[in-house]
């Protein structure tokens, strides 16, 4: 497949991405508001062309295990789902964190808690960033803000997967999983080869105990106390490599601002057009968007807020990721959240009152 330019949904591109990046497998479930993604890599009939498995697994609950085996074998392998359904592979994801296996997540994240509702949600910002399922572990957390995003977020987090052996999570909402845009897809990589996949993970992958080296074995179970606490440092360590290196942000018109909004994926857009109207109005206003939400930006904001006079973290959400906006201020400066729930998308007008409301007209 060559490069070509379509007009896509964001749920789409997921599937075309893992297509073109020479996925080796999707294992997934539908629910509203991401099943295109399987839906459209039935109708891409991906086996027929490169070898690629696509199965609609059960429940989630399997999708997320069938993951782990083929994550297992040094395969790229992923999976996408929608807010419960996520909730439902935690245990797996923890799983897939303790044994150090790659792979790529996506959730288009829907209003809660609870069933809640089909329509967009930034709620589930906890449950990616600090780990949703049990233990001290971390996901790394790609939020794209476009369709071109949703695209090339999925082989970025195969480099990122395979680079650290971490599950990565591409964090989407329903607005950027529905949304129709121009996206240029790049041209087909093939699928690695036994030998690539050897030379890639021969070290820990299971794919057959050749004479010339010991059995790799692939667990997350560690009975003895002393020893689990040496796997939990080495995650530690791992993590501190990936804060070190893999920030990813963007700032818009932060140079001069007095006020900054934070803000990711959908409400990053429409944080955007706030700036621009604030700045119409003479108000020193800029934006800056963690690309990766684990690891966060903390740095960036921290240099800000020596000199800005106020953050508003704008989410879809009663208030999450502001907590580690505050955090990375450290007191230097206020910060406030304005956030919709259950569903809910916000306004730029909306955004811009409570801008209003928060600093400007105090």
């Amino acid at each position: 497949m060559k490069e070509e330019v379509k007009l896509m949904k964001g749920n789409e591109v997921v599937a075309e991405a893992a297509i073109r990046c020479g996925c080796d497998a999707y294992f997934g479930y539908p629910i509203t508001p991401q099943s295109e993604v399987l839906e459209t890599l039935m109708q891409l009939r991906p086996w027929e062309t490169t070898g690629m498995v696509v199965l609609q697994a059960e429940s989630e609950v399997a999708a997320i295990n069938m993951v782990y085996g083929g994550a297992a074998c040094g395969k790229k392998v992923m999976t996408s789902s929608s807010s419960p359904g996520i909730s439902l592979m935690c245990e797996g994801l923890s799983y897939l964190a303790g044994a150090e296996l790659p792979c790529v997540v996506v959730n288009v994240s829907r209003g809660g808690p609870g069933l809640g509702t089909i329509q967009p949600s930034q709620a589930d910002y906890f449950q990616a960033v600090k780990g949703g399922g049990h233990g001290d572990y971390h996901l790394i957390v790609l939020a794209p803000n476009s369709v071109q995003e949703m695209y090339d977020f999925v082989s970025l987090g195969f480099e990122l997967a395979f680079r650290y052996l971490n599950p990565v999570m591409i964090l989407s909402d329903g607005v950027i999983g529905q949304m129709m845009e121009k996206v240029v897809l790049s041209e087909a990589v093939p699928r690695w080869t036994d030998e690539q996949i050897v030379a890639q993970s021969g070290s820990w992958a299971v794919y057959g105990k050749p004479e010339t080296r010991t059995r790799n074995i692939v667990t997350s179970l560690e009975l003895e106390a002393d020893r689990q606490e040496k796997v939990n440092l080495k995650l530690i360590e791992k993590y501190r490599r990936v804060a070190a290196n893999e920030v990813r942000y963007e700032t818009f018109q932060c140079e001069d601002a007095d006020y900054v909004l934070v803000a990711y994926g959908s409400s990053a857009r429409i944080c955007s057009k706030v700036v621009e109207m604030a700045r119409e109005e003479g108000h020193k206003v800029g934006l800056l968007r963690p690309i990766t939400l684990y690891p966060f930006p903390s740095g960036a904001i921290r240099e800000l807020a020596d000199r800005v006079k106020g953050f508003l973290s704008v989410e879809m959400n009663a208030g999450q990721m502001v907590e580690d906006v505050r955090l990375a201020t450290e007191h230097r400066a206020p910060v406030a959240h304005y956030g919709r729930m259950g569903g809910v998308v916000h306004s730029p007008s909306e955004v811009y009152e409570a801008l209003k409301r928060e600093f400007i007209n105090q």
